[in-house]
């Protein structure tokens, strides 16, 4: 009886169901059928895993194996509670909510629970009396706990929503010691909530930042997709510094655990006093990839329009709110273009996101609006209705000179713009609109950007946005072999490691171009957010990389 209880219990903590639904839509998907029929999938679990063996047509049916169920979209929070009438439609209809307890405030007759499902900011207020099947858990209700509720919506008494459900029966899944529960009603600071990383999204703040990243990472490929483009997956683990900062984390099996406290250092190989990497794993040094853009380029020499999304890695030991040690990249790459499609690209990928996630998180974004940067959605706005405007690096810093304004680190031709540099533009002498920046100094720019006709500039570049800065970099590539190859020497960077890069000019070379961006700092631009930290579900730092 032991393991046909612990049967029922993981069935009842399955994702999906079985079976067919009690009410079409837009009626709730009932976990609890009345009455519990024995050709239900969590019933027959469960005679399955009581009976000692199973009867002869049973084992027959087993024999012949059995269809299995159909897959079914489950029904959310947000759909009762998205629309217009805020639920008002759903009104006379049974429904079931599965999620964790936000609060429950228990009066004489009566209790309020705030169930939240996770697919928005809203919870489903549920009322239950002592009547309410499952009401002799109360006890357990408690912040965190998870919990399924089953009734009929009604019209709220209360101000704060439309629709509440009138519990008919609750169940307790898992249950929450209320006095180690890190996440109260009370608010918690950003700092503490990243020491609990694995349990932040349950807050208003990050649940809100989650929705807001997925839409983004949805709009960028759905962008991307309908523009002809090709996803392709760069790799991960690499054998060279595409950005030649030589911040990179090594990939070795050298380092072997087997012995107590670690690899000893005089059991790593070496040879004329270096480290012998031909007895590592792939034979020669290997990297965590800083970037996808060069390989991306060898796809977009044969496909055309390309673009990777993925991890990247960095081991920049620094500690401020706009670095992290891993983080996610949008690289596009467009054979048979110059800067200017790749500008207009670019400009036109981050108006389609923008736009998106106005129309499609609204409830999210009068969260950020409210709670966490005033006048974001203004911003926003601005960022997808105004042209952009662009400039040469030159003319940009002609206008911060001119601007008598005291700036901390130094404005000279031939030093990269900082951070205060970009925001005074796009905020101030713009008034919020973004602008790009072009025709940087090569010196300040990586080997690979197309070198101009002046011979002191690159085709690169940055596009800069309100409270950000910059937000996208980006370049018309070298294509000229003699010209990258003479770069590389510049750069000190060993020719030998790009001989497929370098083939890539030898064999049908085009004029091609491309842009990166930091996907973590895309959400911070789209929610306020001000520490990078809190833009990426788990954060990788100097000295921290927990979970």
């Amino acid at each position: 009886m032991a393991a046909a209880a612990a049967a029922c219990r993981l069935l009842r903590l399955a994702p999906r169901r079985l079976r067919s639904p009690r009410h079409s839509a837009p009626t709730a998907l009932s976990l609890f059928p009345t009455p519990l029929s024995a050709s239900s999938g969590w019933r027959s679990y469960c005679a399955a895993a009581q009976a000692s063996a199973p009867p002869p047509a049973a084992a027959a049916a087993a024999a012949a194996g059995e269809a299995v169920g159909e897959f079914r979209r489950r029904l959310r929070v947000a759909e009762v509670k998205g629309g217009e009438d805020e639920g008002a439609a759903w009104v006379g209809k049974e429904l079931t909510v599965r999620g964790w307890v936000r609060t429950c405030r228990a009066q004489r007759t009566v209790t309020f629970v705030e169930v939240n499902d996770g697919s928005c900011l809203s919870n489903m207020q549920c009322v239950l009396t002592p009547d309410t099947e499952g009401y002799d858990q109360i006890d357990c209700v408690t912040t965190g706990a998870s919990v399924i509720v089953e009734g009929v919506v009604a019209s709220s008494q209360g101000g704060k929503q439309k629709v509440e459900l009138k519990v008919s029966k609750i169940v307790v899944i898992g249950e929450s010691d209320p006095t180690s529960f890190p996440i109260q009603k009370k608010r918690a600071s950003r700092e503490f909530l990243r020491t609990v990383a694995h349990l932040r999204p349950r807050t208003n703040t990050f649940g809100a930042v989650a929705r807001v990243r997925n839409a983004l990472a949805f709009a960028t490929h759905k962008f991307f997709q309908d523009n002809g483009f090709v996803w392709v997956s760069s790799p991960i683990i690499t054998a060279s510094d595409c950005e030649g900062a030589g911040e990179q984390f090594y990939v070795t099996t050298l380092l072997s655990n087997t012995a107590e406290g670690g690899c000893l250092v005089n059991n790593i190989p070496s040879k004329d006093g270096r480290v012998d990497w031909s007895q590592d794993f792939f034979c020669k040094p290997a990297f965590l990839t800083v970037s996808g853009q060069l390989n991306g380029e060898t796809y977009a020499s044969a496909l055309s329009d390309i673009y990777t999304f993925g991890p990247t890695f960095r081991a920049e030991n620094s500690n401020t709110s706009r670095h992290l040690a891993e983080f996610w990249m949008i690289e596009p790459e467009l054979a048979f273009a110059d800067l200017n499609d790749d500008m207009a690209c670019a400009s036109a990928y981050l108006q389609y996101v923008v736009k998106y996630i106005l129309e499609n998180c609204k409830e999210d974004m009068d969260f950020f609006n409210t709670w966490v940067e005033k006048g974001i959605i203004d911003r926003l706005s601005d960022v997808a209705e105004k042209n952009f405007v662009q400039m040469s690096y030159s003319d940009a810093i002609e206008l911060l000179i001119r601007s008598n304004k005291k700036f901390e680190f130094p404005v000279k031709w031939g030093l990269d713009l900082q951070s205060e540099h970009e925001r005074y533009i796009t905020e101030v002498a713009f008034s919020g609109r973004p602008v790009i920046i072009r025709d940087y100094p090569k010196e300040i720019k990586a080997f690979y950007m197309r070198q101009n006709d002046d011979g002191k500039t690159v085709a690169a570049m940055d596009l800069l946005v309100p409270r950000v800065g910059e937000l996208i970099g980006g370049s018309q590539r070298e294509e000229r072999l003699d010209h990258l190859e003479a770069r590389l020497d510049e750069s000190n960077l060993n020719k030998d490691s790009y001989w497929w890069y370098l083939d890539l000019r030898r064999y049908g070379s085009v004029p091609h171009a491309g842009f990166g961006l930091g996907f973590e700092r895309l959400v911070q631009f789209a929610t306020g957010i001000d520490n990078i930290r809190d833009a990426i579900p788990f954060p990788r730092v100097p000295g921290s990389a927990e979970f």
